[in-house]
């Protein structure tokens, strides 16, 4: 359902046919990695928290992690994790393909620092098994953010 939701946002542009889809999980950062043959740190893994009321997305690298001390310098709160339902209830996205492509209306996007090292970055599209390869400049189009932010740090 939620692949159509992304394929969907994406055919308004002419690109439905840039969306993957692959016969084995892309649900992690490791297992995306593998079913695009490319490095792990260039998949746009998408987090999704509640600031208050209202629900925010952070696409970021991922190698890297949220670094809870710049979280809440930026967001004047602790991160706190949407949980499955909230996840279904204010994005419509499930966990392993949240994008922030084909999302529900009220939700803020933020993309994180840590991408703009890359050309091309490959956020999912929906499901579990899919991922799109995007410009940073076509992330920022598509992806309708609010605006760019430092809240990661690598993992160790």
């Amino acid at each position: 359902m939620s692949i159509e939701k992304g394929r969907e946002y994406f055919r308004q542009f002419g690109m439905e046919d840039r969306v993957q889809e692959f016969d084995v999980s892309s649900a992690t950062v490791e297992l995306a990695a593998q079913a695009l043959g490319v490095e792990g740190a260039r998949i746009a893994k998408t987090l999704s928290f509640m600031v208050g009321e209202q629900p925010i997305l952070i696409l970021m690298a991922g190698d890297v992690k949220v670094d809870n001390p710049k979280y809440k310098a930026q967001f004047h709160t602790k991160a706190k994790m949407m949980s499955p339902d909230q996840l279904d209830e204010f994005v419509g996205h499930q966990i392993g393909g949240v994008c922030p492509f084909g999302i529900k209306d009220g939700v803020e996007v933020y993309l994180d620092e840590s991408m703009k090292r890359f050309e091309t970055v490959f956020p999912a599209v929906g499901s579990s098994n899919s991922a799109i390869e995007l410009t940073i400049p076509e992330l920022e189009k598509y992806s309708n953010f609010k605006e760019w932010v430092d809240v990661s740090k690598p993992i160790e």
